[in-house]
């Protein structure tokens, strides 16, 4: 395993070629993963336009729009990591309304948001079709390990340390889902990319022998 520094914008470029580089006929489903001090939203933004001038069609989902309602979320309290790790996402309308439309042979129509959180209220969001070909760009966290159809997963390395040092004050109950997840998931050792980020400026790729 070598780690090799490297510069956001070059990490940007050199993520659009090996995205646009898995071609076909059918979607390429790709996942941004990390904790929220490793800023995963702001990669998959940054890897829109440079996909696009590659060719690609593009569309963005957060996995923060798939979370199921409150009174699901919060059956054990507010503050529950476990609940937190298994129960917030709703798995079953993140595949029904994104992934399992751009399997080979769906139709390519996908629900770009389907829950609201802030409000607990379904969104009024219109279904998009992405072009054959076209990129999903899903980002968030706690996503490897659920057995996702995903074509491609980058994961947003950050140490335990530097993730309780960077986490929202108000969010530092969630450790222990990461903790958790690094034990279940090994995102680490099962994602295609792994980028370490403990300093965001500074970013790392991983490169497995």
């Amino acid at each position: 395993m070598r780690v090799r520094p490297i510069s956001p914008p070059l990490l940007v470029e050199e993520l659009a070629d090996r995205i646009a580089a898995l071609s076909g006929t059918s979607w390429v489903r790709v996942v941004i993963d990390g904790a929220p001090p490793t800023r995963p939203e702001n990669l998959a933004d940054a890897l829109v336009d440079p996909l696009r001038l590659r060719g690609r069609d593009v569309l963005r989902v957060a996995a923060g729009d798939f979370l199921r309602p409150a009174s699901l979320r919060f059956e054990y309290g507010r503050e529950d990591p476990d609940a937190f790790y298994t129960d917030w996402l709703d798995e079953g309308g993140l595949v029904r309304e994104v992934l399992g439309p751009l399997e080979p042979g769906g139709s390519g129509r996908v629900l770009p948001a389907l829950w609201d959180s802030a409000v607990d209220r379904a969104t009024r969001a219109s279904y998009v079709t992405l072009a054959p070909g076209g990129v999903l760009l899903l980002d968030g966290a706690l996503l490897l390990g659920r057995g996702l159809p995903l074509d491609h997963a980058v994961h947003l390395s950050m140490s335990s340390a530097a993730l309780a040092r960077r986490v929202e004050p108000d969010q530092k109950w969630t450790l222990p889902a990461y903790e958790r997840y690094e034990d279940e998931a090994r995102p680490a050792l099962t994602a295609d990319v792994v980028v370490r980020v403990d300093d965001p400026r500074h970013p790392a790729l991983v490169e497995r022998s």
